[in-house]
Formats: structure tokens, C-alpha cells, sequence
């Protein structure tokens, strides 16, 4: 009755208020008279009327913003992509993008939709926001420095990262000399010209060399730590003389610059002395997600905003004043970490794309249409690299570095960046450098950056320690020492793969458990990274802890899951590899299976095998595609683990159908000796009971226990008999079977191991 109720007072209440609001149009219409109004009753002038609406609404200032930031974000992300794809920095790809979008690529080949896309009279709200984006990397990039990591290492960090400054400093101001009549711009004083080149030379790009070195996974090793904290000190160095060039170059003069430094040096005494004890008394109260309050973040902002603002009035520029302001944010690392995720979602994936695009819209290439202007590119990132690259390197031999380790520093100081592009712009904006310049610069940028990883893979391989004698992977046997790798995603999965591992080891004093964790991204900030890999091993360790198992944890940034993972399983170290089930996107829908089915037809490796004749053509198993990469390039078995609520094994069931299935016995045996579990071997084919006097292991335990080894012949076992087991061993050639043959036991089957033992396999074939 409520309802009926409720619906006759709906349709009153329009219908009255509809009736009256009808009453007041016919009364209005009385008051048009004597005001010319027309009324179109052609249908073509309303059409007409509607396309120029539409028109001007596409080239609204607000429209053309937004049209302009979805197609940056777009262009970048697919660039970063592919760039991120073979192994150089997202950075790399994102500039690249710039410089297509710009008069370079997309200006020249089509003007029309560049004229139409980025307009002239549009660019300057476009700077203003990737200003303000580039105000919160700044920011971020003074957050992620450590400045602790300079009183510990600051002796040999200073003199590597001093040379690392001076000596490319000193060649850009001689480059100077050579290039100012020809290519500086008139009404520019050689000394601002000189000074502005040798900055450009000196800068590296911390950010991206902090993330680099944590995606090799020397960020936790010595050599790691010298070069984050030579980078860290070249970044403060750089910026305190960027600040101090840009009082002179905007001053005119040295002597008028003074006033400028003195109220340069009056800001960063009031910051660290002042502001900073009063922020960090806020952090130490509010270093939770809980007590970071909108008011206490607007705290911060204000320090932000206050800071670049100040800054830009001194006459030192904003970016600077942005820098500091991140620099002297509470020490504690949890807060920082909190913080830099609020702030670096909206500045990195956002904002900062602008900056490279416009970067890029001022970048052109055509400008360079002469080989002499190709040679004087040419010198420029020459004296860049010989600057950066060997500065760093001998200075770092000088200090006592290894080869090694001094040609590894100096390739990553010389990596430049979007650190590189800032310089740069705040040059051009001054005036300072010309637009072929300019052009110039930002090339050296992009070479000097996408060289750093090559370089490293070169330096390894040429200092690549040869022993003379390759590791011997043993096969895990009985009695021998187990050495099992995990690898996780899911701290969850990790701990039970834990509890898995011990099985094989419990009593076994010297085997070890090496538990490996790849963090999804190599932009997470170094403060997200501690955080990140102690909540990430927080379950393993205390699984092992409970378990009384020592464990090894390895924590690496990667680009590549699956190849990372093969290069450490492959060291030489371990026998078994333990991995989780996973889920894949491509299951769950129809939708999802027909992508999948496309995705595993068409992938290079794959297509190449089918067409061949090594695989068939429609054969496709969610399952094996997942894994296939891991199972192919792994030289040690592999076990892909199937959870269902695994705590403990006393009743264990083996699934043997096949002459391939055999090398699985070992496994279970191997749990057995540790756990003294009850066996069932499910071998309806008698495969292991036709074998059973070559198979030693087997021997021995029926002679002591008998008892506890039960074999199951008949064909299909009730879902009673499953469910009372605690563990399934079966290979993948069995688990395909059961998928066909036994479909039922995917329902009913507990914890399952699905081993792949590529050895093992080729041995019975034969």
C-alpha cells in the first residue's frame, strides 16, 4: 500500500508543478513584445546553427585543454610502453612522444591536425600546467632524497659526485667558447651562454637513476648505495648552482646577482632552520594513513606552493623552491612514502606528460637540416659523455672502485633524463639557448639516457666473473641437500608456498629456502620500495619463523617477471622452483578465452613453433600458456602449486598415468622421508608396479615402511577417497590427462603440485 502511496504523491506532485511551470512560459511569452525576437523555422538554419555551436564548442579554450591532455596521455603511455617493453626507462618513451607529437613529426607530415590540435594561441595554458606538474616532480624528486645517506657516505660519494660536476662543467664552458658566435642568440652574454651549457653537461637524472639501479637489483648492494648517494649529492650540487646561474643570467651581471644569492641564502637558512623542525614535529604525529588529515596535507601543500613561489620572486625560479620544499619534508620514511603516493599518481601520469610534449612542440628536428649542424650534435653529446661517463668513472678508480664498479657509476651518472629537459627549458625560456640549440640539447638527452642500459649489459658482460667451472644443477633427491626457490606475487601465496617447502626439508638441516618477490613497478619511489618489500616478506618470515626455517629473500624491481625469474633460477643454486597458480586475465569469460586463444596464436615465439609443426595449431591451455615461458626456459623442475586451504600433509596422493609421470615418485618420497606421511599411488596403468624393482627410492621406503605405501590400480577414485588427502604430486603431461580423463578430480582434488622436470622427461623417452 506504501508503495501506491508513495507513486500517487510522485505523479501529483509533476503533474502540478509541471502544469504551473507551463502557465509561467505562456505568461512569459507576453513580455517579448517590442524586443525583435526571430525565430528560425527553416530546419537548415537550425542545423547550421547546431554546427557552429558545435564548432565553437571544439575550440573552446577548456575543450582544446582537455582534447590536447588525452591525446598527450594517450601518445605517452603507448610510447612509455614500448620503450618500457626492451628495457629502457618509461621516461625515454614519454620524451620520444613529445617530439612526435611536435613540429618534428606529427607538425610536419601533418600540419593541419597539429595547427588544429596545439594552435599557437593554446600553448601557453598548456605550459602553465605542465609548470605546475613539473612544481610536484620537483618536489617528489626532494622527497626521495635521502639526505642520512650523505653523512655515512658522503667521503667518497663528494669526490666522485664533485669530479662528476667540475670536469663535464668545465668541457661544456670550453664547448661554449667554440659554438657562441655561430649558435647563441643575440643579446646573450657569453658568460650566461657558457655557464648554462656547463649545467646542462653536469646534470644527472636522479629519479631515473634510482630506478634503475633498483630494477638491476643493486640497490641494496655497496656499490648500489655509492651511486644513489652520488647522485643524490649531484642533484643538490646541480640545483644550488642551477639557482645561482639563473640569479646571474636574469640579474645581468655578477655584482647585481649578489642581492639575489643573499635572498637565495636567507630562504634556504628560514627552510632548513625553521620550516623544517615545525614539519617534522607534524610528520612524527601524523605518520599514518589515519592521522594524514586533509587540513595536515594542506599544511604541506602551503609549504609547497609557498616555497616555489618565493623562490620565483627572489629570481632563482620556482622549481627550485620546489626542490627544497621536498628536501626538508619529515625524515620519516613511512610519511614520505605515504605522501609521495598522494602526490606522484596526478604529477607522473597526469601533469608530467604535458611537460614532455611541450618539450616536444618546442623541439625541432627540421631545424637540423645541415650535416654541419649534425656534427656539432655529434660533438655535443660527445663532450657530454666524456664528460659525465669517464669524470665519474676515473674518480671513482681513484677512490679505490674496482673497473667494474667505476665504469658501472660512471655510465649511470651519465644518464640525464627529464633532469636534463627542465635545464634545458628553463634555458630556453630565458632566452639563453636558441631554438637549434635547444634541439641539440634535448637530443643529447634522449642518447645519453637510452645509452645507460646498454652500457650496463656491456660492462657485465665484459667483467663477467668466470670461475672455469659452470654450477652443476643436482636433481632433488633423497639425502641430498634441497636448495628451493619460491617465487610470489601474493604475500599469501607466499606463505603457503612456505609451508610447501618445508615439507621437502624439514629434516634436513643444511637445505635452504630463497623466497623471491618482484615489485610490479619500476616507478614505485624508494621510500614505497622499503615499505613495499617488508609488507611483501612480513608473512614469509613469519611462516618461517613459526616453521623454524631460515630463509633468503630476494626483492628486485622488474620490467620482465618471467625472464627475471629464469635468470635467478637459473644460477646455478637451486633444484626445485616453487611458483603459485596465478590467474589470468584471459579466463573467467567468453570474451576473455577468444583474446587468449588470439594472444597464444599469434605471439612471435608461439607462431613460429605451430607453423613448424612443433605444436599443433588450435591447441591452447590457459594453464601451460601462463607458465609455459617458465616450464620452457627453466633449467630446474618446476612446481606450479594448486591451493586449497594447504596446512599440513599426513595423507599424500600421487597421480601416475604415464612412463613421463615416474620422475614425480622422488618428490613424493622426498615429502615422505620428511613428514613420514601416508602415500597413495594412483597407477590404474601399473606403470610404477612393472618398474617397482628399478626404482631404488621406492625400494627402500616399501622395505621400512610398508605399511604407510598404499597403490590404487582401479580406474577412477570416489571424491570421498580425494577429499581425505591433504596433497596431490602429478606432472603437467598428468595434469592434462586428469583434465580429459578424470575432469571430476578438478572439483574434489586437494592442494595440488603440478611438477615439469624437462630432463626427466627427455630420460624416459629413451
Amino acid at each position: 500500500m506504501k508503495r501506491y502511496k508513495n507513486f500517487f504523491f510522485y505523479v501529483l506532485v509533476l503533474g502540478v508543478f509541471s502544469i504551473l511551470i507551463f502557465w509561467i512560459f505562456e505568461a512569459g511569452h507576453g513580455l517579448e513584445v517590442g524586443r525583435n525576437i526571430t525565430i528560425r523555422g527553416i530546419v537548415n538554419d537550425q542545423w547550421q546553427e547546431f554546427i557552429d555551436s558545435l564548432t565553437y564548442n571544439l575550440r573552446h579554450p577548456l575543450a582544446l585543454l582537455l582534447a590536447q591532455i588525452v591525446t598527450i596521455i594517450i601518445v605517452a603511455r603507448f610510447f612509455g610502453f614500448v620503450f618500457k617493453s626492451i628495457g629502457q626507462p618509461t621516461v625515454i618513451g614519454e620524451i620520444i612522444a613529445g617530439i612526435v607529437l611536435g613540429p618534428s613529426i606529427v607538425g610536419y607530415f601533418f600540419p593541419g591536425f597539429s595547427h588544429g590540435l596545439f594552435p599557437t594561441n593554446s600553448l601557453n595554458n598548456l605550459q602553465l600546467l605542465s609548470q605546475f606538474g613539473l612544481i610536484l616532480f620537483m618536489f617528489i624528486v626532494g622527497m626521495e632524497l635521502d639526505l642520512k645517506i650523505l653523512k655515512d657516505k658522503a667521503t667518497d660519494a663528494v669526490v666522485i659526485s664533485g669530479t662528476s660536476i667540475i670536469f663535464p662543467f668545465t668541457l661544456g664552458i670550453g664547448l661554449a667558447y667554440f659554438i657562441y658566435e655561430t649558435f647563441a642568440p643575440v643579446g646573450i652574454q657569453f658568460s650566461s651562454f657558457s655557464l648554462f651549457i656547463g649545467i646542462a653537461m653536469s646534470i644527472t637524472a636522479f629519479p631515473v637513476l634510482a630506478r634503475i639501479v633498483q630494477e638491476r637489483g643493486i640497490h641494496r648492494t655497496r656499490l648500489g648505495s655509492i651511486v644513489i648517494t652520488c647522485a643524490a649529492v649531484d642533484d643538490i650540487t646541480a640545483w644550488f648552482l642551477l639557482a645561482l646561474v639563473i640569479a646571474i643570467v636574469k640579474a645581468g651581471s655578477f655584482v647585481s646577482a649578489l642581492y639575489v644569492i643573499v635572498l637565495a641564502f636567507v630562504y634556504v637558512l628560514v627552510m632548513f632552520k625553521v620550516v623544517r623542525p615545525f614539519l617534522s614535529r607534524i610528520g612524527d604525529l601524523h605518520a599514518s594513513r589515519e592521522n594524514l588529515t586533509k587540513p595536515i596535507i594542506a599544511i604541506f601543500f602551503m609549504v609547497l606552493i609557498l616555497s616555489a613561489y618565493s623562490t620565483e620572486v627572489i629570481g632563482i625560479h620556482a622549481l627550485f623552491g620546489a626542490f627544497v620544499a621536498g628536501v626538508i619534508m619529515p625524515d620519516n620514511v613511512k610519511f614520505r612514502s605515504i605522501f609521495i603516493e598522494k602526490v606522484e599518481d596526478v604529477s607522473l601520469v597526469l601533469l608530467l606528460p604535458l611537460f614532455f610534449v611541450f618539450t616536444g612542440l618546442r623541439t625541432e628536428i627540421g631545424l637540423l637540416n645541415d650535416w654541419y649542424l649534425w656534427k656539432i650534435t655529434g660533438l655535443i653529446v660527445l663532450v657530454a659523455i666524456i664528460g659525465k661517463f669517464l669524470g665519474s668513472a676515473l674518480s671513482a678508480r681513484f677512490v679505490g672502485q674496482s673497473w667494474k664498479e667505476s665504469l658501472t657509476i660512471g655510465a649511470l651518472m651519465n644518464t640525464r633524463g627529464l633532469m636534463e629537459l627542465v635545464v634545458l627549458n628553463i634555458g630556453f625560456d630565458l632566452g639563453v639557448l636558441s631554438p637549434q640549440v635547444f634541439a641539440m640539447m634535448v637530443i643529447m638527452a634522449l642518447v645519453t639516457t637510452f645509452m645507460t642500459g646498454p652500457a650496463l649489459t656491456i660492462i657485465n658482460k665484459l667483467f663477467k666473473e668466470d670461475s672455469g667451472e659452470k654450477a652443476i644443477v643436482e636433481p632433488i633427491l633423497i639425502g641430498q641437500i634441497v636448495r628451493i626457490l619460491i617465487s610470489f606475487g601474493n604475500p599469501e601465496t607466499g606463505r603457503v608456498l612456505m609451508r610447501l617447502a618445508n615439507h621437502f626439508m624439514r629434516k634436513q638441516e643444511l637445505s635452504e629456502v630463497t623466497a623471491l618477490h618482484f615489485s610490479p613497478s619500476t616507478e614505485m619511489n624508494q621510500y614505497a620500495i622499503v615499505q613495499y618489500e617488508k609488507e611483501s616478506f612480513g608473512p614469509i618470515n613469519n611462516e618461517a619463523s613459526l616453521l623454524d626455517q631460515k630463509v633468503q629473500t630476494i626483492f628486485k624491481v622488474s620490467n620482465d617477471f618471467n625472464k627475471d625469474i629464469i635468470e635467478e633460477t637459473n644460477s646455478g643454486k637451486y633444484n626445485l622452483l616453487l611458483i603459485g597458480i596465478g590467474q589470468s586475465i584471459y579466463e573467467g569469460s567468453t570474451l576473455g578465452r577468444t583474446l587468449g586463444f588470439v594472444n597464444a596464436l599469434f605471439r612471435r615465439d608461439r607462431l613460429f613453433k605451430k607453423v613448424t609443426g612443433q605444436e599443433k595449431l588450435f591447441e591452447y591451455s590457459a594453464f601451460e600458456e601462463r607458465n609455459r615461458y617458465l616450464f620452457d626456459g627453466s633449467n630446474i623442475p618446476v612446481g606450479v602449486f594448486v591451493n586449497k586451504k594447504f596446512s599440513k600433509c599426513e595423507n599424500l596422493l600421487l597421480y601416475i598415468q604415464t612412463k613421463a609421470d615416474i620422475f614425480t615418485i622422488d618428490y613424493a618420497l622426498l615429502i615422505f622421508e620428511n613428514t613420514e606421511c601416508q602415500i597413495s599411488i594412483y597407477d590404474p596403468n601399473k606403470i610404477v608396479l612393472s618398474r617397482q624393482q628399478n626404482i631404488q627410492s621406492l625400494q627402500r621406503i616399501l622395505f621400512l615402511n610398508a605399511g604407510k605405501v598404499n597403490f590404487i590400480t582401479a580406474y577412477g577414485i570416489k571424491k570421498e577417497q580425494l577429499q581425505k588427502h591433504d596433497l596431490m604430486l602429478v606432472s603437467v603431461v598428468g595434469w592434462k590427462e586428469m583434465l580429459v580423463s578424470e575432469p571430476v578430480w578438478l572439483n574434489y582434488s586437494p592442494s595440488t603440485l603440478i611438477l615439469k622436470d624437462k630432463k626427466a622427461e627427455i630420460i624416459r623417452k629413451y
